[in-house]
């Protein structure tokens, strides 16, 4: 997929990519989720990520031809309003954004999920703040549903805009 004459795929993440979520775990990058994280709970994301098995999958996202891991993007089961459901949630490194790589990434992992026939619909709960990730939500044409409470990390609670899509 082409962002701005760079060459995008999603690669299932893997134990390499530990390195990348310390970089993501910037505070420029957790400005809209509550903040960074410790070294402990990186590694226990990590681990999470390694280990979603049929519950979901995470990606690193990569650039090519220059075969740099820029991002992560992905999906995972839930329960909302308790109806079982796909989330989706996506990182692009500050260097990369505004290039149209996150919106590809996320309509891969968002292919990649329909493609499981599991669930009826795939969510995405960007802060009420983060005007790029609920621009990307536009583009894709997620339908807005509301602005909601979302937990996240636990113990935190943000205003989150409720995007849905039809899988």
């Amino acid at each position: 997929m082409e962002a701005s004459n760079q060459i995008i795929q999603i690669k299932p993440w893997a134990e390499e990519d530990l390195n990348l979520l310390f970089q993501i775990n910037s505070p420029e990058m957790m400005q809209h989720l509550g903040g960074s994280e410790s070294e402990e709970q990186i590694l226990k994301r990590h681990k999470r990520y390694l280990e979603l098995g049929d519950r979901g999958r995470m990606f690193s996202v990569i650039v090519l031809p220059e075969y740099e891991h820029v991002g992560s993007v992905g999906y995972w089961e839930t329960t909302w309003n308790g109806e079982s459901i796909y989330e989706t949630g996506w990182s692009i490194l500050p260097a990369y954004q505004g290039k149209g790589i996150a919106t590809n990434a996320v309509k891969l992992a968002i292919d990649e999920a329909a493609s499981m026939n599991k669930h009826k619909y795939i969510h995405a709960f960007p802060s009420i703040d983060n005007p790029a990730s609920n621009a990307i939500c536009r583009k894709l044409h997620f339908q807005l549903l509301s602005e909601c409470e979302f937990e996240y990390p636990p113990g935190n609670f943000m205003s989150c805009n409720n995007w849905r899509l039809s899988l």
